[in-house]
């Protein structure tokens, strides 16, 4: 597999990294296990001979070419983590003139890849519009704004839709490098994870801070604020809308926006949220957690706890 790597200035090290790192391993371990069709050509091209990363240290690289058909394009991330520090670097003249290139890239057929805020690259092309895409959990609600006829799932640690593939948060560029190995061999791709010692997820929404996402919008805020006080009360939407000061509809339709989810939905959030802290620092019963986060019994939060979570109530009491 021939993979051409977009290689900008301020690129994230760790992920351009664990990239390089996990395919190379890849192709030594074919190579050692009688497999030598198997391996990944990776060429690191960009738009200057060389580029710097987020730390300092210099990249050389080899010149981009649009007319060139590697089989997969990968963008790793761009260092800027925050809202308006990627906002800002999204606008650098040298990443619209990425965007050109992976624009043409795409419309060759090439498969295209990206992960963490890389995708923000891929996703200013227009190539995105109308797929399935993942992002970094906490840039979702600025993803959202900025690309609204992409269909995202924050949720989620890696999506294929299509040619397109990408992956969530930083570490997630490991995820998308054994995504490209398990294309050229399953047992190639768990025997890679072994020798990293990498357990894989599919899902990043056991690390994302419902806070951090709710802050980003002032009348989700407020909404948060409303329900951290009233989780032991049963929902009402109408008293939730009140207090954020504004109507219902509108409330639901920012927290869609924000967080991807309905206000009740969120509330069952910061249910569990709660549950699992008075779980693991508290010796309250199940019984007497479920009332004070709004539940009538136990069994339905244990049921919950479970759908949530994945783990049971013994399991999250030991792992306090």
């Amino acid at each position: 597999m021939r993979v051409q790597v977009l290689v900008l200035d301020g690129v994230f090290d760790t992920g351009l990294s664990l990239l390089l790192d996990a395919l190379q391993t890849a192709s030594e371990l074919a190579k050692l296990n009688g497999k030598p069709s198997v391996r990944f050509d990776v060429e690191l091209v960009g738009l200057a001979r060389k580029a710097t990363t987020q730390q300092g240290l210099t990249v050389r690289l080899a010149p981009a070419n649009a007319k060139a058909r590697p089989d997969v394009v990968v963008v790793p991330a761009l260092g800027s983590k925050l809202p308006d520090a990627l906002g800002e670097a999204l606008r650098r003249p040298t990443v619209q003139r990425a965007c050109r290139l992976l624009g043409d890239w795409a419309s060759t057929g090439t498969m295209m890849t990206a992960a963490c805020t890389g995708t923000f690259v891929l996703a200013e092309t227009g190539a995105l519009d109308g797929h399935a895409a993942t992002t970094s959990w906490w840039l979702a609600p600025l993803f959202r704004k900025r690309y609204p006829r992409i269909e995202l799932d924050d949720s989620r640690m890696l999506i294929k839709s299509s040619r397109f593939i990408t992956a969530g948060a930083a570490l997630a560029h490991l995820d998308l490098a054994l995504f490209l190995v398990r294309s050229q061999s399953p047992s190639l791709a768990a025997m890679t994870a072994r020798y990293l010692v990498v357990e894989q997820h599919s899902s990043q929404a056991a690390f994302a801070i419902p806070d951090h996402l709710a802050h980003s919008d002032p009348l989700v805020e407020r909404f948060e604020r409303w329900a951290r006080r009233h989780l032991s009360e049963r929902f009402s939407l109408e008293a939730a809308a009140r207090a954020a000061g504004t109507s219902e509809r509108t409330l639901a339709r920012h927290l869609k926006l924000t967080l991807d989810k309905s206000p009740l939905g969120y509330v069952q959030d910061l249910r569990v949220e709660r549950a699992v802290h008075l779980l693991q620092t508290s010796g309250d019963n199940i019984d007497a957690i479920a009332e004070k986060v709004g539940y009538e019994d136990g069994i339905t939060l244990r049921n919950l706890l479970r759908r949530r979570t994945g783990r049971g109530v013994r399991e999250l009491r030991k792992s306090r």
